[in-house]
């Protein structure tokens, strides 16, 4: 049976979009700028919200997310600072740079100068404009500062991991751990102990409380929370003495202390007067890794693979900023995180002039009257540096051994090496640690001697990627490959530079940070 050829449309781009606003497509004053507060969550898996019928207890989330709209064709990166990157830039991986893996603090790497930040634009749009948490878009020189990228404002750490108590993250082949927690003046150095879900909680009250309402707020809340390594106060645990395996216990109790976070956050909202003129907007960067604790069930695969365990992410739009009508609602249309770049902008009554071309799409009206998205095309990723053995299915059109992933409509497209594939049973009461390190030895030992590198699946109709139609849909597979290849066309050389040992925060006070 013949596949009728899809016509491919090019991403919209910041001109187009510019011209749209400019003609009015929505134009706000100053006085009826809403306040945007956007929360990251790190490492959060499908499962792990109640709402998603997860055995972790979130009521603030879950009361949160049923008063506004839900995002559940909502998509991420499958890792942190790609997902990040796109927030702040609007732009995939392959406009950036950053297509391979995540900016490690030891390289001179960072989210390219070349265009404006998300808070830029903002603050370009008359915002206030604060960011607290996990930056881990680069820390090499000065100017990549958050600080020095549009945020006037910032408490947190640079880097992409650390301790939770002590703030501390280790040298790259060494013992030592050093200091990674700061603000725009310098290093805090008096904030041992402090746990960081707590600690990141008070500064954004802070900021809220001191905000300056002659102007509309924009805070960026990236929590350390869930990300390893697991630690939490004892008292969160209490009311999972059910869960017997430890590493699940230990990240239930992590997420109840975020979801307690969250409630502090909107408290302060609602207590400074805010709340009735603000989006809210919460989201993972990626999917959970079963391994410390998280769960994507029933998705397939994890954070760092292709699967949707590793893309398909928690996220809801909320506030007084919202259309009352639209409370309680799941909204099901393709929406990722590049598209908050030109959605908060248009929001912000701002404009795209001085920006790079831009992937994302302004998703507003999809969010806020339920308005068809304007999402076709989704590029999840494409990695030339990261190649599986094996020769390509389809040498003319794309090299298949490259790890790469797209959506057309429905359909999307694997090639390469996806990452592990397992499908993560739902938690139980029973340890699964010890399962699911058995699974992943045996994906390693499959994949040295599995040729396969290409993959279908039509997402709408199978969800959790159980039924491969890439040899029952040959055709489908070319125009993907064909819309792969054009992709690739324009991307631009990956930044992944060897570690530089002038990194070395001995060489720098015993503090990350700057060292160029």
């Amino acid at each position: 049976m013949k596949t009728k050829p899809m016509k491919m449309k090019i991403p919209v781009c910041a001109r187009a979009l510019s011209f749209l606003l400019l003609l009015g497509f929505l134009q706000l004053s100053e006085a009826q700028q809403p306040n945007v507060v956007f929360v990251l969550a790190d490492d959060y898996g499908f499962n792990d919200i109640g709402y998603h019928g997860s055995e972790i207890k979130t009521p603030t989330l879950d009361e949160i997310a049923a008063s506004g709209v839900k995002l559940e064709n909502y998509y991420v990166q499958p890792i942190c600072t790609p997902t990040r990157s796109q927030l702040m830039s609007g732009r995939y991986q392959i406009h950036t740079g950053l297509q391979h893996g995540i900016i490690w603090p030891e390289q001179p790497n960072g989210l390219p100068l070349n265009s404006p930040t998300l808070a830029d634009k903002m603050k370009e749009s008359g915002y206030s404009t604060h960011m607290v948490g996990k930056w881990h878009l680069g820390f090499y020189k000065n100017e990549y500062l958050p600080w020095k990228r549009g945020f006037d404002t910032y408490f947190g750490y640079l880097t992409g991991s650390e301790d939770y108590y002590k703030h501390l993250r280790g040298y790259k082949g060494t013992f030592k751990q050093f200091l990674d927690l700061r603000n725009e003046h310098g290093p805090v150095k008096n904030e041992s102990g402090h746990y960081s879900a707590h600690l990141f909680t008070q500064k954004a009250v802070d900021v809220i409380n001191n905000h300056d309402e002659k102007k509309p707020l924009f805070l960026y809340m990236a929590y350390q929370s869930v990300h390893g390594p697991l630690e939490v106060p004892e008292k969160y645990m209490e009311q999972y003495k059910h869960i017997k395996d430890e590493k699940r216990r230990t990240y239930a109790g992590m997420v109840s202390a975020m979801d307690e976070g969250v409630k502090n956050l909107t408290q302060a909202l609602k207590s400074k007067g805010l709340w009735n003129n603000t989006i809210f907007i919460f989201s993972t960067d990626n999917g959970g890794k079963p391994m410390v604790g998280g769960n994507n069930f029933p998705l397939r695969g994890e954070k760092g693979t292709l699967w949707e365990g590793g893309l398909h992410g928690v996220g809801f739009v909320a506030g007084g900023a919202l259309k009352s009508e639209r409370s309680g609602e799941v909204n099901k249309e393709l929406i990722h995180v590049s598209d908050w770049y030109p959605t908060l902008v248009r929001v912000a009554g701002g404009h795209l002039n001085g920006c790079l071309p831009l992937d994302g799409i302004d998703q507003w009206d999809t969010i806020n009257k339920g308005n068809p998205s304007k999402r076709l095309v989704l590029l999840h990723n494409i990695d030339p540096l990261y190649k599986k053995s094996g020769a390509p299915h389809y040498p003319d059109l794309f090299d298949t051994s490259v790890r790469a992933a797209v959506r057309y409509g429905s359909y999307k497209l694997i090639t390469g090496n996806p990452g592990p594939g397992k499908w993560t049973p739902p938690p139980s009461a029973q340890s699964y640690s010890q399962a699911l390190d058995a699974d992943q030895s045996l994906y390693f030992q499959r994949e040295t001697s599995n040729p396969k590198n290409v993959w279908l699946f039509n997402i709408t109709a199978d969800p959790t990627e159980h039924h491969d139609l890439s040899e029952e849909l040959p055709q489908v597979v070319r125009v993907m490959l064909d819309l792969l290849s054009k992709m690739n066309s324009t991307s631009v050389p990956v930044r992944y530079p060897p570690d530089d040992p002038k990194s070395n925060p001995a060489l720098h006070g015993n503090v990350w940070g700057p060292w160029e």
